[in-house]
């Protein structure tokens, strides 16, 4: 008689753990659901004071004067001036690092060069800031650079050193999960270790590099030490990044420790900052996700 391969007796401690992981796995959709309530009311009660198109589109952001201005474009150009230089350092050195660390180092040096890039991601964003403030402006500067205190290069520099161990440590398991396969056969065809790496790795593990990629991004876009404290908090609509800017971050940060009266017009607009936010990184994720479904590879 053939043993059954079902249990005999009901295992309440599965039933236990399965609900345990079920609610660990709610966690953060309760969590997202209620940053979105908390969003709503105020971000609806400012924008019926204040037209969509207008803060859409206006170029003066300073709801903290006389006259009142809510054009919302100088804290997205800032938010991405700052983002764009991130990106220029942390996305090829991230990846570079990613392929060095993945096929061409060997076991000894991949031990202490991955714990030394974790601990790079540990540092505190305010060391980050005051860092990019105290010497990276001034190397700028004595290099000929007509960069200003504050200014959006520096800051998204070191914004991109902060964010450069993500997209590396994600690239590199990206990779490191490509079948030895794929390499060997291309080494048995005569390609060179170069040529297996950037044309036969990367595009195997391109939708977990994309993952890093949008990963890295969004937490450019949603730094705030970095630019509060050296991109400076002057909101204009420029793409020059010797100037300096106020990000979307920057500006919460600045009103939220302020003296705004709560419930007031001006208090509102963190709100609507937030929200604005919300929905561009909502934007990014969706976009990242038919990427990365457009780009996955399934090896048996």
């Amino acid at each position: 008689m053939a043993r059954r391969l079902t249990a005999s007796r009901r295992r309440y401690g599965e039933t236990l753990i399965r609900f345990a992981l079920m609610a660990c796995a709610a966690v953060s959709v309760v969590t997202t659901v209620g940053i979105v309530v908390a969003l709503l009311e105020p971000s609806i009660e400012f924008f019926r004071e204040v037209p969509v198109g207008e803060y859409l589109t206006g170029t003066d952001w300073s709801p903290l004067f006389e006259p009142s201005s809510f054009g919302v474009l100088p804290l997205v150009v800032g938010t991405l001036t700052t983002t764009f230089w991130a990106c220029v350092v942390a996305l090829p050195f991230g990846l570079g690092a990613a392929i060095y660390m993945s096929e061409y180092a060997g076991p000894r040096a991949r031990r202490w060069l991955k714990p030394a890039l974790e601990v790079l991601a540990g540092i505190p964003t305010v060391v980050f800031g005051y860092f990019a403030l105290t010497a990276v402006t001034p190397f700028l500067q004595d290099i000929g650079l007509p960069v200003e205190i504050f200014n959006a290069l520096s800051a998204g520099l070191v914004m991109g050193v902060m964010i450069l161990p993500t997209v590396a440590s994600l690239s590199d398991d990206a990779m490191t999960a490509v079948p030895m396969a794929l390499r060997e056969g291309a080494y048995g065809l005569g390609a060179s270790k170069l040529a297996v790496s950037t044309r036969v790795v990367v595009p195997a593990a391109l939708s977990g590099i994309v993952a890093s990629f949008v990963l890295g991004i969004s937490r450019a876009v949603g730094e705030t030490m970095i630019v509060a404290i050296a991109a400076g908090a002057q909101p204009t609509v420029t793409f020059n990044p010797y100037e300096a800017v106020q990000t979307m971050t920057a500006y919460i940060a600045q009103v939220g420790i302020g003296d705004v009266p709560t419930g007031s017009l001006e208090y509102k607009t963190i709100f609507a900052v937030g929200a604005t936010l919300f929905v561009a990184t909502l934007i990014m994720n969706i976009v990242s996700i038919r990427l990365v479904r457009k780009y996955r590879e399934v090896y048996e």
